[in-house]
């Protein structure tokens, strides 16, 4: 086994709720068995403070029950939910693809087909550059628009004007108030916006449990894991799958199969990342309602081979990507 970290540099300045980022950290777990090497890449949960020290020494924590050879049903025992047992998740899954010959839709039996990803607006000065900014990918028809606490109605009234034609989705990331989402969903609701995703802080989201909001909601922070589920299946209509929350493949597919048991909505999502990083959430999306897997076209520069993206539209990939 060996992992390492890498830093790839974001194409522009990109702005959420309490963060800009220039670059994007993430850490790669190439696991083999003397002939196949399997890899898996994560970037780790941010607001839990993942960084890729605290996940190489995570990884390196379990180092001896790796090279001795562990499957994925052990691994879940070994470390908890986040990004260092994702990347190992990953790469055991690939390990097994190639040592096997088999495809990851046949390991899985999850069945391939072309998603459409948003493109992702984050936060800028203005509603006017954020409308511009909108403006200027017009081959991508489906929109996630980042929002905080200042003007959230102005900015996507920008965009909805520069853009009749998208489809919008708008995410929070925890920057409202209860208050503040009462008064501005009926607005966004008429801008035709589709989605909220997390407007209220993790942990402080209960006032939604007797709320009926007028655009569906998406619970991103709420949810990490299966354990968290029953309690957003009565907050939420949605639930965002991202699998370095998760911590792999693996658990994911069992949060969608959970959160489906429960009427639930599902989105795939991801922390950003390389093709490599984002193939395995391209499975998820497989079996998803909306799909957030544009973390490549955030980047300078994507791993080679990567994931083909023809303006919003993502193909299903080769083993020579992952899996």
């Amino acid at each position: 086994m060996s992992c390492h970290s890498e830093r790839r540099k974001a194409i522009r300045t990109f702005r959420i709720t309490g963060s800009t980022i220039d670059e994007f950290d993430s850490i790669v777990v190439e696991i083999s068995d003397s002939q196949w090497v399997g890899r898996g890449e994560a970037l780790g949960v941010p607001y839990f403070d993942e960084t890729p020290a605290r996940l190489l020494q995570q990884v390196h924590s379990i180092e001896a029950q790796i090279s001795r050879g562990i499957d994925r049903a052990e691994l879940q025992t070994l470390l908890p939910a986040g990004g260092a047992r994702n990347a190992i998740d990953c790469a055991l899954w690939d390990l097994e693809a190639k040592a096997t010959g088999q495809r990851i839709w046949t390991l899985t039996g999850v069945a391939p087909r072309e998603l459409e990803t948003v493109f992702t607006i984050g936060i800028e000065a203005t509603p006017a550059e954020m409308a511009a900014r909108s403006a200027s990918v017009p081959t991508h028809r489906l929109l996630k628009v980042k929002l905080d606490g200042e003007d959230p109605v102005g900015r996507v009234r920008a965009i909805r004007a520069a853009r009749p034609d998208a489809r919008i989705v708008v995410d929070a990331n925890q920057g409202w108030t209860f208050s503040q989402l009462v008064a501005v969903a009926p607005e966004l609701a008429s801008l035709g916006v589709t989605l909220i995703e997390q407007p209220l802080l993790r942990g402080a989201d209960e006032a939604l449990e007797t709320h009926r909001s007028p655009v569906p909601l998406c619970a991103d922070e709420s949810c990490q894991h299966i354990g968290e589920l029953e309690q957003i299946a009565r907050r939420y209509q949605f639930v965002n799958v991202k699998l370095d929350k998760t911590g792999g493949l693996t658990h994911a597919l069992e949060l969608v199969r959970a959160a489906r048991e429960r009427g639930l909505g599902v989105m795939v999502g991801c922390m950003g990342g390389s093709s490599l990083a984002i193939a395995p959430a391209f499975v998820i999306g497989c079996l998803s309602d909306l799909v957030d897997i544009d973390g490549p076209l955030l980047l300078r520069s994507d791993r080679l081979p990567g994931l083909t993206y023809r303006g919003g539209q993502v193909t299903p990939f080769g083993a020579e990507v992952w899996g």
